[in-house]
């Protein structure tokens, strides 16, 4: 830390700072929370951010900060005092940092402004205001709102009552002996693979000790992200090992659920492979629903409205929030029913509830997308076409057909689709090759689906529509054959599948776009993929290959998209995108 007698003077310093070295600017009459500068100059998803009296620049603004500084300095001179004039766009922050902010804001420079709440930060200008500051800052715990704001401002009812009002102690516990908000999520990983272990057993005692270890998993789950808004280490890479290690964590106790009824004679395989088609199916249509509308133009609709009238009735939140099953309501369920009855009450009890939440959570998003008047935009447009997952052969069929009209057209025909190939999987002879046929006109409605821009009040609908005839192709087809262990390789390929599905969104929700197409090309696509599926239960019916073949085609795809998506996630320069906490 060096001492700057001037606007000049500073400059200077910062000059001589390496270039790849994060700056703060300090004002030396800052009276304020420690915790209120840490959130102005410490977090590392922005480039530049400021508080009252203080200013903080990455290496990639630090051009920028040089280039106000100066042009602050040649205004009003080497020796501009610390305060600005009354005329200031910024009237509650007149310091030099202040004034900066304002400055990088006008060349184009995004500062984030966190929010403080409770915190005090400010530069007092006389002996009076700084009374009052300092009285304002000794009668505001700082530890206390540091440990309320690490804690995610919206979760579900059993997380925020059950859990967060003590995980937030554990984290802070993590972190006064260094442990990182990764170390916490492999833990929470490696827990619940010793619970879905503890399930595979199929034994009573196996299954008290898998509920137990799972509630534990969803502690320390919860416990990473409150570490890392308690101390501000949010990063590309945690973000990427939260989102993937949830998917892991379910898909692997699902699993073990399953290996454990099959050593009690009970084969669920079809029910946990259900579950997890279902639950999947149920974030695409979150995922692609918020990405067709967070940026659409005029978004405005009754059904929001009447949404945010019922926010004000605090029991209708909470009830609300519920009734979608989120992870913790879900995983508490799962453990519960997991110690004290079977593996199928267990599925049963999923695809009830999922279901309901599917039907709840989906007719709401058509209500709002009917009701609502807006235009979306093209990166819309472009956020759904890459979910969509379109491969070679769906892509070809788009290239040559003509676009088709109509503001429901694309999801009427994506809809069609998804009947025709669902419907052969179902109820045309296992193996026969008309499957293959249904599957073939799969391909050509996928392709018109896709065919134009994906900017109609429904087209968010695509792509769950695709997610669910690829899914539940596989699991038909799996369950309908007389190979032995198909269903279990075929949760192996949905796995996989889905894996890149979520990287996807991921990959999105960074600001990086989609994976690139030559991946998207080398697995297939979802129609290529699904055609494959049905080509192989024609040629293999009846026959152990058909396992051998699911199997290595989940080994193949898996394999594919990992290498790719470890080596984009560990290299990218994605921002880090975390959950934020409550306001302080």
């Amino acid at each position: 830390m060096q001492t700057a007698a001037d606007a000049g003077h500073a400059a200077t310093l910062l000059a001589a700072v390496p270039a790849g070295r994060r700056v703060a600017l300090v004002d030396p009459r800052f009276v304020g929370h420690v915790h209120a500068l840490r959130l102005g100059l410490t977090d590392p998803r922005f480039a530049a951010a400021t508080v009252p009296g203080a200013l903080t620049a990455q290496p990639e603004a630090r051009g920028a900060l040089l280039r106000a500084l100066r042009r602050t300095t040649a205004a009003v001179g080497a020796g501009a005092p610390v305060v600005a004039p009354d005329t200031d766009p910024v009237p509650e922050d007149r310091s030099v940092p202040g004034r900066i902010a304002v400055a990088l804001e006008a060349e184009g420079t995004a500062v984030k402004r966190p929010e403080l709440g409770s915190l005090t930060a400010t530069v007092p200008t006389d002996a009076g205001a700084r009374a009052t500051a300092e009285s304002a800052r000794d009668g505001v715990d700082d530890e206390a709102v540091r440990l309320r704001s690490a804690v995610k401002a919206h979760d579900g009812f059993f997380t925020t009552f059950a859990i967060s009002p003590y995980s937030r102690y554990i984290a802070r516990w993590c972190a006064r002996r260094g442990l990182t908000p990764n170390q916490v999520t492999t833990a929470s990983l490696i827990t619940a693979l010793v619970a879905a272990g503890a399930a595979a057993t199929g034994t009573r005692g196996g299954y008290v000790a898998a509920g137990i270890l799972l509630l534990v998993s969803f502690v320390l789950d919860c416990t990473d992200g409150q570490l890392a808004r308690y101390s501000l280490q949010y990063s590309t890479m945690g973000a990427w090992l939260d989102a993937t290690f949830d998917r892991a964590k379910e898909y692997a106790y699902y699993a073990g659920l399953a290996i454990g009824a099959v050593r009690g004679g009970d084969d669920v395989w079809v029910l946990a492979l259900g579950a997890m088609v279902l639950q999947a199916c149920r974030h695409v249509v979150d995922f692609s629903f918020n990405e067709a509308n967070h940026d659409a133009v005029a978004n405005t609709s009754p059904t929001a409205a009447l949404s945010d009238k019922l926010d004000s009735v605090g029991w209708t939140v909470w009830a609300r929030r519920m009734i979608v099953l989120p992870i913790g309501e879900r995983w508490a369920m799962i453990a519960v029913l997991t110690a004290l009855t079977t593996p199928r009450i267990v599925f049963y009890a999923l695809l009830v509830g999922c279901a309901l939440a599917a039907c709840y959570t989906t007719a709401g998003r058509l209500l709002r997308s009917l009701t609502r008047r807006a235009r979306r935009t093209d990166r819309a447009a472009q956020a759904l076409a890459d979910l969509a997952d379109s491969g070679p052969l769906a892509q070809g069929v788009a290239a040559v057909a003509p676009g088709l009209r109509g503001a429901f057209t694309a999801p009427a025909v994506a809809l069609l689709g998804t009947l025709v190939m669902i419907g052969g999987a179902l109820f045309l002879p296992y193996g026969s090759w008309l499957t293959v046929a249904a599957a073939a006109v799969y391909v050509v409605l996928s392709g018109l689906a896709v065919a134009r821009p994906l900017k109609g009040a429904l087209d968010w609908l695509v792509p769950p529509f695709f997610r669910a005839a690829e899914y539940v192709t596989i699991l038909v087809l799996a369950a309908r054959s007389d190979a032995p262990h198909a269903v279990p390789a075929a949760f192996g390929l949905v796995s996989a599948v889905a894996y890149h599905h979520y990287d996807t969104v991921y990959r999105i929700r960074g600001g990086t776009g989609a994976p690139p197409q030559w991946l998207v090309r080398t697995i297939g696509g979802h129609e290529g993929r699904t055609a494959l599926v049905a080509v192989l239960a024609a040629v293999l019916t009846h026959a152990a290959g058909f396992t051998t073949a699911l199997t290595a085609l989940a080994v193949a795809v898996a394999l594919v998209v990992l290498v790719e998506s470890i080596r984009f996630w560990v290299s990218s320069s994605a921002p880090a995108v975390h959950d934020e906490g409550e306001l302080a």
